[in-house]
């Protein structure tokens, strides 16, 4: 019997031969990896594919649903783009186009915070929040948010409809579209707030895509509830926010890298990713050749684009699902990354 041992390497052999075996070599050091120049890591089995911690996956799945969630995802944009949308009409004198901006946003208003309160269980919930504003909490923040901006939004859509008090209802319009702009985006940095990685990947883009689907969704309802002679605005407003919304996807989708922009291309989240931009784009085209002209393709460009907003949330919010249900989405990048710093930290 032969014992070799020297500073990196043991062999037992039964045969008295000195000599190592070449399956039997091995690398010691920090989780089996040697860091230096020529000094390259030799790995004895294949690398292991990671798939779950005891059949479970590595994130919990938010127990959100998707009609709640992504349904509150796509009516507060809707609400507060056309807040905006509607004070721009007001000061332009196109009263037709300001009133279905202002009765549009407080229906989006009321239909998000039913979807909002809905996936909280409790109304109790919503105004348990209100009890602190915590600067760090996108969710605090957002509920304040929408607390500022909700009576200002019902107060100008009341005025507009009945016809009293006309300089408190633009005071109050000119409010809520004040507050607008955070209303439409503040939940892309609530999901972003997360640890799912499409959505928490994808912070820099998110918000922007929210803008563009928000702008594009408000031009879309004035180009349903507007006459013809009024719609410049909505029509503008439909361009801006698709081409928004469109580079705002491209870009996100390249800065995630194709692993973790999978679900954005592929399954339910894919689908409605890919059908949102077609009707979002051709509705868009619509809107600036025969929408111009004709009410009835303007009404058609307008749902077409409406109908795309909600594709593009929905997608979104699918997408974000199926990442965190399959481990690979959290797993090999973080293994990237470390990798990454193993080489910079060899190569100085």
């Amino acid at each position: 019997m032969s014992v070799r041992d020297d500073a990196s390497q043991t062999d037992v052999r039964m045969d008295d031969d000195p000599r190592l075996r070449p399956e039997r070599e091995a690398v010691v050091g920090s989780a089996g990896r040697r860091r230096g120049p020529g000094r390259g890591e030799r790995l004895m089995v294949p690398r292991a594919e990671f798939r779950s911690y005891y059949g479970l996956p590595v994130l919990n799945e938010p127990t959100w649903e998707a009609h709640d969630i992504a349904g509150y995802l796509f009516l507060g944009g809707l609400a507060g783009a056309s807040s905006t949308l509607a004070a721009a009409a007001e000061l332009t004198g196109r009263p037709h186009l300001a009133r279905a901006g202002k009765v549009g946003a407080v229906c989006a208003l009321g239909g998000s915070m039913y979807a909002l309160i809905h996936d909280l269980g409790r109304p109790g919930r919503f105004v348990n929040m209100l009890r602190v504003l915590k600067v760090t909490s996108p969710m605090s923040v957002g509920t304040w948010i929408l607390t500022v901006y909700g009576p200002q939004a019902g107060l100008a859509a009341l005025t507009s409809v009945t016809g009293r008090f006309p300089r408190l209802g633009r005071i109050a319009a000119l409010g809520a579209a004040l507050t607008g702009p955070a209303v439409a985006t503040y939940t892309a940095v609530l999901v972003s707030d997360t640890a799912v990685p499409v959505w928490h990947d994808a912070h820099r883009e998110l918000p922007l895509l929210f803008a563009g689907s928000a702008v594009a969704s408000a031009g879309a309802l004035g180009l349903l509830a507007a006459p013809l002679e009024e719609t410049g605005p909505a029509r503008r407003a439909v361009l801006a926010g698709v081409v928004t919304e469109y580079a705002a996807a491209k870009l996100m989708e390249r800065r995630l890298g194709p692993l973790v922009a999978e679900p954005l291309k592929r399954g339910r989240g894919g689908l409605l990713m890919r059908l949102g931009e077609a009707l979002s784009l051709t509705g868009a085209l619509v809107s600036q050749t025969a929408g111009r002209r004709g009410r009835g393709a303007a009404a058609l460009a307008g749902a077409a684009v409406l109908a795309g907003s909600i594709c593009v949330r929905f997608g979104v919010f699918q997408a974000g699902m199926a990442s965190a249900r399959d481990p690979k989405y959290t797993v090999e990048p973080q293994r990237a990354r470390l990798d990454r710093a193993d080489r910079e930290e060899s190569h100085p």
